[in-house]
């Protein structure tokens, strides 16, 4: 299979420095949002300095400094989906980014964790294309145990109630079957995203610390879809989120 033909040939025909430079003024530690209303909540409340730009052929994100309780932290938003999420990734981390916490909503799996729940992947199935020209096939990665810990230990000082577990990272939301849920289910996943499972293997490829963190939205749990805040917003829920971010990403400083 193609996806098991992984060349471990570090230099590609054009890499991360082809389209992105150093950054003096970049900081180290960042959070990332996918939703683009999180991003102008964080610039209206922070009136950040834009320190860059990462772009595609569809869209120009900034990349942003904020100052957070005295610490300097990088915010852009990633765009959806592995392979563009992970391109921007690149780049970001060639501009000087060396920690990153990656905030984004989830598919439920388990009929439990209730709408905007804070849900912590502790490992993702690898069911995208992206990851496989990072590190050799295999079904599944773990997430870094010291940044989950770091973050775990900031949810509970804070005490924000939290899920935990396994995520099943697909790159065909409309191919979510039946029999694929039940299978991912039996799997060990509680949830389901776009971007994880790659993300991860990247970040252990580049030499960068990595943490992701959900907000639950739609649920495909039960027999019957449940939308619920898929397609919500209302940055009133969904921005209580931006500050238990930034609470966590300051642990792993």
């Amino acid at each position: 299979m193609i996806l098991e033909e992984f060349d471990k040939n570090r230099i590609a025909v054009f890499n991360p420095d082809t389209y992105s430079k150093k950054l003096d003024d970049c900081p180290e530690l960042c959070v990332s949002f996918f939703s683009k209303s999180l991003i102008n909540e964080v610039a209206r409340l922070f009136n950040p300095e834009i320190i860059g730009y990462v772009e595609n052929a569809t869209a120009k994100f900034p990349v942003y400094r904020v100052n957070y309780n005295g610490t300097q932290i990088a915010v852009y938003q990633s765009p959806v989906g592995a392979p563009a999420c992970i391109a921007n990734f690149e780049e970001v981390i060639e501009m000087g980014i060396k920690k990153i916490l990656l905030v984004g909503c989830c598919g439920c799996l388990d009929e439990k964790i209730d709408d905007y729940s804070i849900i912590l992947p502790t490992a993702a199935i690898r069911d995208e294309g992206t990851s496989y020209h990072y590190a050799p096939a295999k079904d599944e990665v773990k997430l870094q145990t010291n940044v989950l810990r770091k973050i775990e230990n900031r949810l509970k000082e804070l005490k924000i109630h939290y899920h935990k577990g396994k995520t099943w990272t697909t790159d065909a939301i409309y191919r979510e079957t039946p029999a694929k849920v039940l299978r991912r289910k039996e799997q060990g996943a509680i949830t389901v995203d776009m971007e994880c499972s790659a993300m991860a293997v990247v970040a252990k490829y580049r030499n960068v610390d990595f943490g992701q963190m959900f907000y639950a939205a739609d649920s495909l749990a039960t027999e019957t879809y449940q939308p619920r805040s898929i397609n919500d917003h209302d940055v009133s829920k969904k921005g209580k989120v931006i500050p238990i971010a930034f609470e966590c990403a300051l642990t792993l400083k």
